[in-house]
């Protein structure tokens, strides 16, 4: 990790170690929200929420049925692929991607869901959600398609604000 290693020690004194790694500071990602929160909608809204963390999926459901939308849970990636393909054009109004499941992870999902022969599967927004924050990580979810990466743990009113806008419910 091109980092070093000090060792300064005294018998019957003591002993200080000094390790140094140089590591880049993580940039801000450049996701401005044009919708305040206080106007943000998601009334009605039919979201995918692909989730494997069970207590994750329950906190977020309720939190977005709150604010009256409707909401699938699918455990995996692979499940989420299947739901989107076997929907409706129409039906599902954007999809919550989490990046770390078992079965078929998110990066692969939406990468599947993009290339799906489905009317919906070029314009349906797909939101990262994950414990993933680095730059480099939000980039592989936008270079997998994925509309914008939200690191957890979610701030919830940023979800919604991005879900208002980008399936223009304001």
């Amino acid at each position: 990790m091109n980092g070093t290693l000090e060792v300064k020690s005294q018998k019957d004194v003591g002993s200080t170690f000094i390790i140094t790694l140089p590591f880049e500071v993580a940039e801000e990602p450049d996701t401005p929200l044009s919708v305040s929160s206080e106007s943000a909608s998601i009334h009605d809204l039919h979201l995918l929420m692909a989730e494997d963390n069970e207590i994750n999926a329950e906190i977020a459901k309720t939190l977005l049925t709150e604010r009256d939308a409707t909401v699938v849970v699918v455990p995996n990636g692979l499940q989420a692929v299947q739901a989107f393909k076997r929907s409706k054009p129409g039906y599902y109004d954007a999809i919550l991607m989490d990046i770390m499941m078992p079965v078929m992870d998110g990066i692969t999902a939406a990468r599947e869901i993009r290339s799906l022969d489905h009317p919906d599967t070029k314009t349906i927004p797909i939101l990262a959600v994950t414990a993933n924050a680095f730059q480099e990580d939000a980039q592989k979810c936008i270079d997998a398609c994925m509309n914008m990466h939200f690191a957890k743990p979610l701030n919830m009113d940023d979800v919604v604000a991005a879900l208002s806008r980008l399936c223009k419910k304001h």
